[in-house]
């Protein structure tokens, strides 16, 4: 009797083993990548990772917190300027411009709140972030904020971020 109260418990176990198989896996939470280019108004930023051959970088590990400018940003730049970016040629300047817009970590908004503080980006050099009144990123606005990505989080804003000359 005991072997038959083990031996029915095995052949559960067997079966919610099978019917477990048969369930598929929740997907995975989107990266900033996946995220980015599954938004029209990011288009302009999606062709410009990827001229800059970013993609597997912002699809690592991270984590990462990315200011990522509109399409709208991206078309208030000075005529040309773009078109020019996105030459191979210019790999060099649009990498530093790109990432010069990606900080280390996860930052939300409600880590800014009432703050202003100086952080270093990827490129090297340091962006202005007041979270004093709403979140500002050097002259840009933070228009949505906290989109959560897998690896990271990302913040739109108004404009485009430029580097110091250097």
């Amino acid at each position: 009797m005991n072997r038959r109260t083990i031996l029915r418990g095995l052949g559960a176990a067997s079966i919610v083993a099978v019917v477990a198989a048969c369930v598929p896996m929740s997907e995975q939470e989107p990266d900033i990548v996946d995220i980015a280019a599954s938004n029209d108004d990011f288009s302009t930023l999606v062709a410009a990772v990827q001229a800059a051959g970013l993609v597997d970088t912002l699809k690592g590990d991270g984590p990462f917190t990315v200011f990522a400018p509109t399409n709208a940003a991206f078309a208030a730049l000075p005529a040309g300027t773009l078109d020019d970016l996105l030459k191979p040629e210019n790999k060099a300047s649009l990498t530093a411009i790109l990432t010069y817009h990606v900080v280390p970590g996860a930052v939300t908004s409600d880590q800014l709140a009432g703050k202003r503080l100086n952080v270093e980006t990827v490129e090297g050099s340091s962006v202005q972030v007041d979270g004093r009144t709403g979140v500002r990123v050097n002259n840009a606005n933070v228009t949505a904020a906290d989109i959560k990505a897998s690896n990271g989080v990302i913040h739109v804003i108004d404009r485009v971020l430029l580097p110091p000359a250097g």
